[in-house]
């Protein structure tokens, strides 16, 4: 297997090159195809310098997922000292999804991760609360800013429940729907924003929809017909 050196700069921490070179080689190899001994390699160290900061690659992509939860926690927060806006919505999902692709190996497998690991699946399922409400927050800001209509609570709720799924399913419906879905790249995974914006539609404020609906047309998903050609054949 060849093994790539993305080593990051030279002067950053050891811990911190680990976590960077692991994540890198698990999105582009596949993390059961890495071992320890990969990753020290690649790094150019020794793999008892690798056990002194992590005991196993478990505790690896623990250390990982800490990182892209930080993130996305980061990405959802609400601007301050002004009202949404319709950029704001879409740069909240190039940013989600461009946070699935920089750790897609994650998303490719995540139930053996959750099921190989206790902590992994508590801290997930404390992730998976806390991007919730922050979605249940910004579906209202959106609303406090007119652009779209106000819902009840369980609207709102349910809502940002179908917005999640959509995220955190779209890799999986490429790779199991698609012929050519072993071919996935960061531009195929963004078609994921055009489903969530659909889920959007009826309660856009009219003022917004033609804006909004433009701006859609722009993550088009490309084999869309042809699914839909293929289903009615």
């Amino acid at each position: 297997m060849r093994v790539f050196a993305v080593t990051g700069p030279r002067n950053m921490k050891t811990r911190d090159r680990i976590i960077l070179t692991s994540l890198e080689l698990f999105n582009e190899q596949g993390e059961r195809n890495v071992s320890t001994n990969h990753i020290a390699a690649a790094l150019g160290i020794s793999p008892g310098n690798l056990y002194y900061h992590f005991r196993n690659k478990t505790d690896i992509i623990h250390e990982i997922f800490r990182h892209y939860q930080l993130l996305v926690d980061h990405y959802l927060q609400l601007p301050e000292g002004r009202a949404l806006q319709v950029d704001d919505e879409f740069d909240y999902l190039e940013a989600v999804f461009d946070g699935l692709w920089s750790y897609r190996f994650l998303h490719r497998d995540l139930e053996h991760y959750l099921e190989s690991d206790p902590r992994l699946k508590a801290d997930y399922r404390a992730f998976t609360q806390r991007c919730l409400r922050a979605i249940c927050r910004i579906l209202d800001g959106l609303a406090d800013a007119g652009i779209l209509m106000r819902m009840s609570q369980e609207q709102l709720e349910s809502m940002s429940l179908n917005v999640w799924l959509v995220v955190t399913s779209w890799m999986a419906f490429l790779k199991t729907s698609q012929a050519e879905a072993d071919v996935l790249c960061k531009e195929r995974l963004k078609e994921g924003i055009y489903q969530v914006i659909t889920l959007q539609l009826p309660y856009l404020q009219p003022e917004y929809r033609d804006i909004i609906l433009a701006r859609q047309q722009a993550y088009l998903p490309a084999s869309l017909h042809s699914m839909f050609a293929h289903a009615r054949g």
